[in-house]
C-alpha cells in the first residue's frame, strides 16, 4: 500500500545539494573537537515500504538495485524499490561524533549518493553523552532572517554529566549562515516513571500514561497505524504529487479511546518538516532573486511583515499544521504543530479542549501539503500536568576556534555568534546541578537564533509566482509539486 503513497524522494535531491554538505567531526578530545577532520558515512539500515525496520550489523552495500548487509547475524538483500527510509550513520575517524539520519529514500545509483544526503536548514546541537557527541537537536527552523528569529526548545536524552559539566557541540552542516543568540539548559528533576515534553511556546508537560490511537486512516481508507502509533524509526511521508484523484494534501484521521467525562488532554507527536519541503525553503526564497536582500532588509524592520510570512506558513500549512478536532458542530482547529528537522523531528506537545467532543472518542483530523511533511507518532494523554521546578542554566564556557563566544550567547539580547561557513562549529559548557535524590532528570536545551541562507541574489526576480505563492491558496503546493516534476528522473517515480 505504501508503494503508491509514499514512493521516496530524498535521493532525487542528493546530486544537486552535494554542494550544500559537509561533515561533523571531532578529535578524541573533548576539549579539542572544534577541528575538522574528514567524517565518514555509511548506510546502517533500511526502513521498508511495508513498515519493517532492518538495522545492519555493519554498513551495507548498494550493487545494482540490491542492498546487502548482514541483520541480526543473517545476510540480507533488500530490493533497492522496496525501500522507504535509509538510515546512515555518521562518524569521525574517532568515533567521537554520532549522528544516524533518517532519509526518504529515492532513486538510488550508488552508495556515494546516499551518504550525500542533507538538510537545507538549521544547525546541529550534539550532546555529550560521556564518551562521544550524540546528534540531538536542529533548531529554529525556518528563521531565515533576524525577523523570523524565535526560540526553540529541545529535549536531550541522551546528554550526561560528565565530570559535572554537561556539554554541547553546535555545527554548521549547510550553506548557510548560522546567528546564535542564546543556548541555555533547563533541568527538570521530576517523579520516576513521568516524562517531561515542550510545547512550542516552551510551556513543559508531564505525561505519564500516553495512548496510542487505536485507529490511523487517509483519505482511501489505508490504515496508516504501523506507521504513526509507536515512536520507532517509521515515518509517514508523502511524495510531493497528486493523489489519485489529484489532491495534493493527505488528510489523516487518527482516533483516540476517550476516558469518561475527559474535556482537556495532550497530543503528543514527533512530526518534523520533510527534507523536500526543508529544500522549498530555499526554493520559494529564491524566486524573489536580485531582490532577495531587499525583502529581507523589509521582514527584519517590519514586524507586521514577519508576522504575514509566519501566518502564512502556517494557513497553507506548509511548516505548521493544523490540529482539527471533530466537535458536535463538526470539524474545528484546536491547535498548531510545529515542523522540525528534517533529520531529527523533536517530539512536541499540543494541549486539546475537549469540552466539545461528543462520545467515546477523540478524532483527529491532519490534512498535511504532500512533501512537506514526515510523520513519526502521535499519543493522547489525558493525566493532569504536574508541578514542575524547573532550574536554568547558563553556559560557563564558550568557544569557537579557540575564542570565547560566551557573551554572544548568554542572554537573548542584539549579540549574536556568527557561524557563516559550512564546518564551523562550537563547544558550549555548563555546569551539572547534582541531581535530586530520587527523581529522575530530564535535560531540555532553550536556543533561540536565526539563519541567512547562501542564495544566489543575481538573478531576476519572478514577481508573479512570489504574489501567487503567497496570496493564492493552495498555489505553494502546486509551485512545490511543478518544482518535483523538473527532478531528473522523477517522472518514472510517481506511480
Amino acid at each position: 500500500m505504501l508503494r503508491t503513497l509514499q514512493r521516496p524522494i530524498a535521493l532525487l535531491l542528493l546530486t544537486i545539494s552535494l554542494v550544500f554538505s559537509s561533515g561533523c567531526s571531532s578529535t578524541q578530545r573533548v576539549q579539542a573537537v572544534e577541528a575538522a577532520p574528514p567524517t565518514t558515512e555509511h548506510l546502517a539500515g533500511v526502513t521498508t515500504l511495508d513498515g519493517r525496520d532492518i538495522e545492519f550489523d555493519s554498513r551495507g552495500a548498494i550493487r545494482g538495485d540490491t542492498v546487502y548487509a548482514t541483520a541480526k547475524k543473517q545476510a540480507v538483500a533488500i530490493p533497492v524499490d522496496s525501500v522507504q527510509r535509509w538510515w546512515l550513520k555518521h562518524t569521525d575517524p574517532g568515533k567521537t561524533v554520532l549522528a544516524v539520519l533518517g532519509v526518504a529514500a529515492g532513486v538510488v545509483v550508488a552508495l556515494a549518493a546516499i551518504a550525500a544526503a542533507t538538510k537545507q536548514s538549521c544547525p546541529f546541537v550534539y550532546s555529550w553523552d560521556g564518551g562521544r557527541y550524540v546528534f540531538e537537536a536542529e533548531p529554529y527552523g525556518g528563521a531565515i532572517t533576524r525577523g523570523l528569529e524565535r526560540d526553540d526548545y529541545s529535549v536531550l536524552p541522551t546528554l550526561k554529566s560528565d565530570r559535572g559539566a554537561y556539554r554541547l557541540l553546535v555545527t554548521n552542516e549547510v550553506n548557510e549562515t548560522q546567528m546564535t543568540n542564546l543556548f541555555e539548559l533547563w533541568t527538570v528533576d521530576h517523579a520516576t516513571g513521568l516524562r517531561v515534553v515542550p510545547d512550542e511556546r516552551g510551556g513543559l508537560h508531564t505525561l505519564s500514561h500516553p495512548v496510542a490511537p487505536s485507529s490511523a486512516v487517509d483519505q482511501a481508507g489505508h490504515d496508516l497505524l504501523p506507521w504513526l502509533a509507536g515512536d520507532d524509526r517509521r515515518v509517514f511521508e508523502s511524495l510531493p504529487v497528486a493523489d489519485s484523484l489529484g489532491g495534493l494534501r493527505d488528510e489523516i484521521v487518527l482516533t483516540f479511546p476517550r476516558p469518561a467525562g475527559a474535556t482537556r488532554a495532550k497530543l503528543v507527536s514527533r512530526t518534523g518538516t520533510g527534507l523536500w519541503g526543508s529544500y522549498m525553503i530555499r526554493a520559494m526564497t529564491e524566486l524573489r532573486g536580485g531582490t532577495v536582500n531587499e525583502w529581507y532588509a523589509h521582514v527584519d524592520s517590519v514586524p507586521a511583515a514577519a508576522d504575514s510570512i509566519r501566518a502564512w506558513a502556517v494557513r497553507e500549512e506548509l511548516y505548521g499544521l493544523l490540529v482539527q478536532v471533530e466537535e458536535g458542530s463538526g470539524w474545528e482547529v484546536r491547535g498548531i504543530l510545529s515542523g522540525s528537522g528534517p533529520f531529527l523531528a523533536a517530539e512536541r506537545v499540543v494541549a486539546l479542549d475537549l469540552s466539545g467532543v461528543q462520545g467515546d472518542f477523540v478524532r483527529i483530523r491532519l490534512r498535511p501539503p504532500r512533501g512537506f511533511w514526515a510523520l513519526g507518532y502521535f499519543a493522547m494523554d489525558y493525566s493532569a500536568d504536574q508541578p514542575l521546578a524547573v532550574d536554568t542554566v547558563a553556559p560557563r564556557s564558550a568557544t569557537a576556534f579557540g575564542n570565547s563566544i560566551l557573551q554572544a550567547i548568554s542572554a537573548a539580547d542584539t549579540l549574536y555568534h556568527p557561524m557563516p561557513n559550512t564546518g564551523d562549529r562550537a563547544t558550549v559548557e555548563f555546569a551539572a546541578p547534582t541531581p535530586a535524590r530520587g527523581r529522575e532528570r530530564t535535560v531540555i536545551l532553550h536556543s533561540r537564533g536565526w539563519y541567512r541562507l547562501h542564495l544566489d541574489a543575481t538573478g531576476p526576480a519572478d514577481t508573479a509566482m512570489v504574489r501567487r505563492v503567497l496570496h493564492v491558496p493552495g498555489a505553494a503546493v502546486e509551485y512545490s509539486a511543478s518544482q518535483y516534476r523538473q527532478w531528473p528522473m522523477a517522472a518514472r517515480h510517481t506511480h
